[in-house]
């Protein structure tokens, strides 16, 4: 893969998608339906305008983090921008040098119009531009598999960006990398105000409580699955018993684009390891890390 000097970019935004998603994310699960009738009619209604300010998108951490990649080429993001969702986030993307594409309203479009879309200029820029050797695509839209796969196929490394929970498990990995909105540097996640008494906010309190630590803890037992089979691959492979801690990674990324430790709370991978004492052992007595399957998981 070329390095960020050599590397350029092209990024493609699917911009409702990520809007809708982020405010569904925020609010919780179909949110945005619930109150698109609401957001059309006026957006400037004091309960809406405050939803919608919990949910605004940081569109330069999305932007920065592409351009960590190398030299970005080009970035267009889709959507309709006569919309005041979106229209207020024009600036900031002209300001990024963002080629705006305008698409016509869903009602007369069609539902896939920023998806149709998307992908047939993907594909006319990566034989219009065959030095292009990166590709962003920020939309966890599962109609995007083909693309990123047929990006693949020409030889380009694809990178997703979904929001958590609205990201199609298939498009994350059809991707060669993928990482959620929520994890970029900076985003944080702004819990809206309930519109509920205090007698009722206490139990649904506890209630979302319990249900992000059973989140937590079968995303722990995911992983630790994950790192075990990656240990048990990457021992068959070289018939060593102690292997580089960066091999581990590499090969845990190529078998799951979406994981990242720092969304699962770890600083480093070496920390994501340590937390996994039954699965693994680590030996950093020396300047290249090294780890081990537990003997009893053998």
């Amino acid at each position: 893969m070329p390095t960020a000097q050599d590397a350029r970019v092209a990024v493609y935004l699917d911009f409702d998608n990520i809007v809708m998603s982020w405010y569904d994310r925020v609010h919780g699960r179909n949110s945005y339906s619930h109150d698109r009738q609401r957001i059309t009619a006026d957006p400037s209604e004091p309960e809406i305008a405050q939803r919608l300010a919990a949910a605004t998108i940081d569109v330069g951490a999305i932007i920065d983090y592409a351009a960590s990649f190398g030299t970005l080429v080009l970035t267009r993001a889709y959507a309709d921008w006569s919309s005041p969702v979106n229209a207020q986030y024009r600036s900031q993307l002209v300001a990024r040098a963002v080629d705006l594409v305008q698409l016509f309203p869903a009602a007369a479009y069609a539902k896939n119009g920023a998806d149709i879309r998307l992908a047939v200029d993907t594909v006319e820029d990566m034989f219009r531009l065959p030095d292009l050797t990166h590709v962003v695509i920020v939309g966890g839209d599962s109609d995007y598999v083909p693309l990123a796969q047929r990006c693949k196929r020409l030889g380009r490394f694809v990178v997703g960006v979904g929001v958590a929970g609205s990201t199609a498990k298939s498009l994350a990995a059809a991707c060669d990398q993928f990482d959620s909105y929520d994890s970029l540097p900076g985003i944080t996640v702004v819990e809206a105000p309930e519109s509920k008494s205090e007698s009722d906010a206490a139990p649904a309190g506890r209630t979302r409580t319990k249900k992000k630590e059973k989140e937590e803890k079968e995303q722990s037992d995911a992983s630790g699955e994950l790192l075990e089979r990656a240990l048990k691959l990457e021992h068959v492979r070289t018939d060593d018993e102690w292997v580089h801690l960066s091999a581990v990674k590499n090969l845990l990324k190529r078998m799951d684009p979406s994981f990242s430790e720092k969304a699962l709370g770890h600083r480093s991978f070496s920390d994501f390891v340590k937390a996994h004492p039954e699965v693994a052992e680590l030996d950093e007595s020396t300047n290249i890390v090294t780890v081990r399957l537990q003997p009893s998981r053998s």
